[in-house]
């Protein structure tokens, strides 16, 4: 069972639930006894539901009270969280920092509430880069105090971040599906690094509502899988309306009727208008990277896609080096933060003020001598949304209006396809969704993806277009961990 078990889709384990010959109860024994003999290399996992077999054998009666067509593609799947998503059961919510380690959350995050609806079982939190990146610039991806250093299961090297856990661990079989969160490569970069999908969909698709917050304005949730159709039952699960997060009232127009699963096409190529910035590509002189990437591209074009190449998005320097974006998520950081710690229950930890003290309290505990919080300390210096957040603001839009988007509409383009993670900024300042899927090894054996971004609300084209190249391609392997 349990060779069938490794790589095994959400599908596949259904197909097996409905055969009878796999229960939720050894699905979760397996997942449990994977992360007791990788975690310990890996670290991807922070934390284990001690609930989760009670939830497994709950999921099992149900599958045989109910009639299989009214049960979710997640019903008795068990799926791990990064832990700023909260969770309002034996699970704390800390986003790694041991500051959170005995807050009381009011209620489970939205995306929670909808995968409990979905009838998913919570297998635990996902490890990350703590604070989600934002205490430090100088701190690794990966890396938290609870958590420790995560590690990419191909590499055992820097898994990427922030939702490094939530990669790791779907890559190296220790969780069937997970979740993540980008505020600006969270999702995309991690995926791309662990030869694994990432969705980071259209900001406000997703409720923010229960997560620690970074940026409001940037801030998505979203699935990371080892397959296409995987992720997108993660996301028609968790997408939709929260009364707690108000951008889901407004976002909820681009949900299709019917879903997401119906745009799984193997044909999804077909026809769609796909856009290349060479400036976005970067090579080196890795051949091997360079000459799989064309490879793809031909693949593309041989699927039935258009390819406008040689394109340039206007001012495209200026969205990696202008400030504008740190000048506002500092201050938004601030701000939003404060609101969610003022919310909990229970927590000694009330404001970033108190947090930052916590830190310097407890250096050793969070590494504070060889990492630092600058980030923190940026933040607390802001005062809210002055002239220079205004400034900022107002220079993030005219980039993507005049870059991004003038792009896209200009051209007609369906998607613009790059390697790896490097669009993710782009798409970050936008607002905009982007899937990452498997694309192969450069020349140190190091995987990376293929991103496919959009326009907001693109999710219908943007799943086409993913799983008409996953299918064509078919790249994803495990990875070879040894013990």
């Amino acid at each position: 069972m349990e060779v069938s078990l490794r790589e095994a889709t959400v599908d596949d384990i259904q197909l097996a639930f409905k055969q009878n010959q796999l229960t939720s109860r050894r699905l979760v024994e397996f997942y449990l006894k994977e992360i007791d003999r990788l975690n310990p290399i890996l670290k991807g996992v922070l934390e284990v539901n001690p609930d989760a077999l009670f939830q497994a054998d709950k999921a099992d009666h149900e599958r045989y009270t109910h009639a299989p067509i009214s049960l979710s593609p997640l019903h008795g799947i068990p799926i791990l969280l990064k832990d700023n998503i909260a969770t309002k059961d034996k699970l704390n919510t800390t986003a790694g920092s041991y500051a959170l380690l005995s807050s009381v959350v009011p209620r489970d995050a939205g995306v929670v509430t909808k995968l409990r609806n979905a009838g998913a079982i919570i297998l635990g939190k996902a490890g990350l880069s703590e604070w989600s990146n934002f205490r430090s610039n100088n701190a690794p991806n990966g890396w938290s105090g609870r958590g420790g250093q995560g590690k990419g299961p191909y590499t055992m090297e820097d898994p990427l971040g922030s939702s490094s856990g939530s990669a790791i661990s779907v890559a190296a079989n220790m969780v069937a599906v997970a979740v993540g969160t980008e505020t600006d490569g969270s999702i995309l970069s991690p995926s791309n690094r662990n030869l694994v999908v990432g969705i980071k969909p259209t900001v406000g698709l997703t409720s923010r509502a229960g997560v620690i917050p970074i940026s409001p304005r940037q801030d998505s949730v979203g699935p990371i899988c080892r397959t296409v159709s995987d992720a997108v039952y993660v996301l028609d699960a968790i997408a939709g309306i929260d009364n707690n997060d108000n951008a889901t009232i407004e976002t909820s127009r681009y949900i299709p009727v019917g879903g997401y699963a119906q745009f799984l096409k193997a044909d999804g190529l077909r026809g769609k208008r796909l856009g290349i910035v060479r400036d976005l590509y970067n090579f080196g002189n890795d051949a091997v990277l360079n000459q799989t990437v064309e490879q793809h591209l031909d693949t593309l074009r041989q699927r039935g896609a258009v390819l406008v190449d040689n394109l340039k998005i206007a001012n495209l320097r200026e969205y990696y080096t202008s400030s504008s974006e740190n000048t506002a998520m500092l201050a938004e950081f601030k701000i939003s933060l404060n609101a969610y710690l003022s919310e909990l229950v229970a927590s000694p930890i009330r404001s970033l003020a108190d947090a930052i003290a916590f830190n310097k309290k407890n250096a050793k505990l969070e590494k504070i001598d060889e990492y630092g919080q600058d980030l923190f300390i940026q933040a607390q210096a802001t005062n809210g949304i002055g002239e220079a957040e205004k400034t900022a603001l107002a220079n993030l839009t005219r980039l993507t209006r005049d870059g991004f988007l003038k792009l896209m509409i200009k051209n007609k383009l369906n998607a613009l396809v790059t390697r790896g993670n490097r669009v993710s900024t782009i798409l970050a300042v936008g607002g905009y969704p982007g899937i990452i899927v498997p694309a192969g090894f450069d020349s140190q054996g190091t995987p990376f993806g293929i991103c496919f971004g959009g326009v907001k609300g693109s999710e219908p084209n943007l799943i086409e277009i993913a799983f008409g190249f996953e299918q064509a391609t078919k790249i994803r392997k495990p990875p070879k961990i040894e013990v």
